[in-house]
C-alpha cells in the first residue's frame, strides 16, 4: 500500500544517489550535465537563448548564450568566433558563453548564419 491509499500503482524509480552536493566532488548535477553533452548536436537542431545580464558585474552588460548542446571544445570555438565577431571579450562558464557588452543583435546575426535558431529572451 501507498501514501493516500493507492495499491495499483507503481512508485516513481528515484536514483539510489540522491547527493547534490559533496565536498569531494563538487556539484554532482553539474558532472551529470557534461556527461550528458559529450557529442554535438548539429545547429539547425539546437534554439539558442540570448539574455542580458547586468547584475553582480558592476552594472556592466554581458549577453549570455544559452541552451547549447555542444561538446567542450566546439563550445570554446564558438565562444571565440563570437568574440572575434563581437571585437569584445568574453568567457565560457557552466556551459554558457559569456559575451562582454550588449551584443544580442550582432550574436544573433552570426549564429543564424551559422544555421541555429536564435530567441532573444527579455527586452
Amino acid at each position: 500500500m501507498y501514501p493516500g491509499g493507492y495499491t495499483d500503482t507503481k512508485p516513481i524509480d528515484m536514483p539510489d544517489n540522491k547527493t547534490v552536493w559533496s565536498s569531494r566532488q563538487g556539484d554532482v548535477r553539474k558532472q551529470e550535465q557534461r556527461s550528458v553533452n559529450a557529442k554535438s548536436l548539429p545547429p539547425q537542431q539546437q534554439t539558442i537563448y540570448l539574455h542580458r545580464e547586468s547584475s553582480g558585474r558592476g552594472g556592466k552588460a554581458v549577453t549570455l548564450v544559452k541552451n547549447l548542446i555542444l561538446t567542450v571544445d566546439d563550445l570554446k570555438a564558438l565562444a571565440k568566433k563570437l568574440k572575434q565577431e563581437c571585437g569584445t571579450g568574453g568567457t565560457v562558464k557552466d556551459g554558457v558563453i559569456e559575451i562582454q557588452g550588449e551584443q544580442r543583435q550582432k550574436i544573433a546575426d552570426v549564429l543564424q548564419k551559422l544555421g541555429y535558431k536564435v530567441k532573444i529572451a527579455g527586452g
